[in-house]
């Protein structure tokens, strides 16, 4: 007993794996793994679509693209197709208002009317005096597209006196500006002398209107940036996806570099890296000196909160200059000591270019990732807009002038129907039906709330479902190449395809099941995030200091599991096994072997961190040579096109060439993490005699002073 329990301390990782006659790359023969949560994950699956469905059914997203007016009907389409954009008769009344978004999706509660119009108006505008003369003709006076459209101006027996009373016609007009289809008044103009409201004078009539509007356009002409922004993006276009091209060429340029030049490249970084921080050691002795001479120390100074006056105390260039030192003493120390590994590592990084370079169709991979990601980002986003515009929409019967006779009467509570509304019914002239609120009545809307949070649950799920059937279906091409004997003659044809619907068919519920961990940690910290928001203005330090704990280490928890994920489904796509065992075997090989792991993450993060920013600075610092006109082209077709802001497309092509990067080096990093388990479990298996041969290439072998012994027919 007592050496049975010695044993097992002895190997708190496992046994090393065992060799097996029969294994040469990823197992064909497989069955189904995780068999209940793939059931579930399809039941779930069923469940989003049913939840789209019915969203589809009840909602309506021209809530929020188009405005309603007084009557109910759409502006933009149907019979105001002409008429994209709302007219408030008196904007000051809307003063409620702070968000349009969110008053388009939750109500737009503004008691004046509102017709649909061509376009806002742009000048200002007060009744002529002679209008309220007995007998004008009205349509002399008003402008029939800014009133009431159940009024003819040119036929009506009512007075100028009356058409304002029942906001028929607007009592004033001042420029303004569309946005989100809405007129808004725009403080672009001087408000002139004679255009006064509320008894004021103009600048105070401007004050008023400002800020009844201050909230909404924030002190910026919206359409105006919005105009130039559309005319930029049409000017660049084509620029722009020349440079995501120039991404891409330099992105594979710089992975195909790298079976040539990775071990140059790497130990080049590490050097430079010791040359930098031997520099900042030099740099701050001579700071140090120079202060020590001129006598200024930390006592001098004291406690400040102005940190730049550290920077003249020799204390401060002291403790960098200790702290540099230490650093440089321990890089030095690591360089010594895990020189082997270093090499091991960037053996691996060759090698795993050459495996590229033998399945090429894993760079087009990423492209299905993407296209699957933007489909998982989409189908939420609708599906949250048709959730968030269920039910029917409300209207009240309300009294636009509540000090006009008889108007007191009108409590604001009464249900109307906008089409059928008659305001002769009723002894108040200023009475109209307007939009009150979506019906929150009924199972389906009583439960947006809990539907909406299925709707982000589905969303987090299928993108890590997604992403981890990318990462088990590259694994499963690259592991192939790695046990190929012989390559390239022993790789298996189409390794990319079989490996995905090989992925697919046996191992849904495996990848379901690590997406699952993995979103129900990123729930936790979406919660954590919102308490946070709420609990910000909470000046509790114990509350802070929990929350900030809370959130550390979920953050942790959530990069750990991300990492064992990964190589869970390289496991899986090799040994197809379920998601337990295979993350359990995938731990206990790394554990066995921590330092070699850490060695090759980190060298490789090093240099793909060199290639994006080898690749997104170069496209950026051409962008910006280009746009900004210091690239001079003679030919007329090539020249730099005219822009409002020429940094709009230089951070559209940073933005874009980063994501084109990563994704090409997130096959590259998946292929190194790959052939790295690969390599480990080779060790672990072989021992490179003729029955158990080593699989890894010839330049492992050297490093590790290992090779395959010939067999007896090859020796004889």
């Amino acid at each position: 007993m007592g050496k049975k329990k010695e044993k097992e301390s002895s190997e708190p990782y496992g046994k090393a794996a065992q060799f097996d006659p029969l294994f040469s790359g990823p197992i064909k023969n497989r069955s189904c793994t995780d068999i209940i949560c793939c059931a579930l994950f399809l039941v779930f699956i069923l469940g989003y679509i049913i939840v789209g469905i019915l969203a589809w059914l009840y909602g309506d997203p021209r809530e929020v693209i188009y405005p309603r007016n007084t009557t109910g009907f759409y502006c933009g389409i149907g019979e105001n197709q002409e008429k994209p954009f709302l007219f408030y008769f008196d904007v000051l009344k809307c003063t409620s208002l702070t968000s349009i978004l969110a008053a388009s999706m939750n109500g737009l509660q503004c008691p004046t009317t509102q017709t649909c119009v061509k376009e806002c108006p742009t000048r200002f505008w007060l009744p002529d005096p002679a209008s309220f003369v007995p007998g004008a003709k009205l349509n002399k006076f008003f402008d029939q597209n800014f009133c009431d459209p159940t009024i003819d101006l040119a036929t009506t027996s009512l007075t100028a006196s009356q058409v304002l009373s029942k906001e028929l016609c607007p009592r004033y007009r001042l420029p303004m500006a569309p946005l989100f289809n809405r007129c808004f008044p725009s403080f672009t103009e001087l408000y002139p002398s004679n255009f006064t409201l509320g008894g004021g004078n103009s600048n105070q009539t401007q004050e008023l209107v400002k800020g009844a509007t201050e909230d909404l356009l924030g002190g910026i002409n919206a359409k105006e940036i919005g105009v130039k922004i559309f005319e930029d993006f049409t000017k660049s276009w084509y620029w722009i996806i020349i440079g995501l091209v120039i991404a891409m060429l330099l992105s594979i340029l710089f992975l195909v570099l790298l079976r040539f030049f990775a071990g140059i490249l790497i130990w080049i970084i590490i050097v430079g890296l010791i040359v930098v921080i031997a520099y900042g050691i030099w740099h701050t002795y001579w700071e140090y000196s120079r202060l020590d001479k001129e006598g200024a120390t930390i006592a001098d100074i004291g406690l400040t909160i102005n940190l730049s006056a550290y920077g003249n105390v020799k204390e401060t260039w002291l403790a960098i200059f200790i702290i540099l030192i230490v650093l440089e003493v321990i890089f030095l120390l690591l360089l010594i000591f895990l020189r082997k590994r270093i090499r091991i590592a960037i053996a691996l990084i060759g090698e795993a270019s050459k495996a590229i370079a033998h399945i090429m169709s894993s760079l087009a991979y990423p492209l299905c990732t993407f296209v699957l990601l933007v489909i998982c980002v989409a189908y939420w986003a609708l599906t949250a807009l048709y959730l968030a515009t269920s039910g029917e929409p409300l209207y009240r019967v309300i009294a636009l002038n509540t000090s006009a006779p008889n108007c007191d009467t009108i409590s604001g509570n009464e249900s109307c129907a906008p089409t059928a509304f008659n305001a002769s019914d009723y002894d108040c002239q200023t009475t109209s039906c307007i939009f009150y609120k979506y019906n929150s009545e009924g199972l389906f809307q009583r439960n947006l709330f809990n539907l909406q949070i299925y709707n982000v649950v589905g969303f987090l799920w299928c993108m890590n479902f997604v992403i981890a059937l990318g990462q088990c279906c590259l694994a499963g091409a690259f592991a192939s190449y790695y046990w190929a004997f012989k390559k390239p003659q022993d790789i298996p044809y189409f390794p990319v395809t079989s490996s995905f619907f090989r992925a697919l068919r046996y191992h849904t519920g495996s990848l379901a099941f690590g997406a699952l961990i993995l979103t129900i940690i990123q729930i936790i910290r979406i919660v954590l995030e919102y308490l946070d928001h709420k609990l910000k203005n909470v000046h509790n330090p114990v509350t802070k200091f929990l929350m900030c704990c809370l959130k550390c280490c979920f953050w942790c928890l959530e990069k750990f599991i991300k990492f064992l994920n990964r190589n869970a489904y390289i496991m899986i796509a090799i040994y197809g096994k379920n998601f337990c065992v295979s993350a359990k075997n995938a731990f206990k090989l790394l554990m066995r072997n921590v330092v070699r792991v850490v060695v090759l993450d980190k060298i490789t993060d090093l240099l793909l961190f060199f290639g994006k920013l080898l690749v997104v600075g170069g496209v950026g610092v051409l962008a910006f040579f280009f746009f900004t006109g210091r690239i001079r082209i003679p030919d007329p077709n090539f020249r730099t096109p005219e822009l409002n802001y020429y940094w709009l497309p230089i951070l559209t092509l940073v933005v874009g060439s980063y994501m084109i990067a990563h994704g090409f080096f997130s096959v590259y990093n998946m292929c190194v993490d790959t052939l790295f388990l690969c390599f480990l479990e080779d060790l672990e298996r072989n021992d490179g005699s003729a029955n158990k041969p080593y699989y890894m290439p010839k330049s492992l072998m050297k490093i590790l002073n290992k090779k395959n012994k010939p067999n007896k027919q090859e020796a004889k």
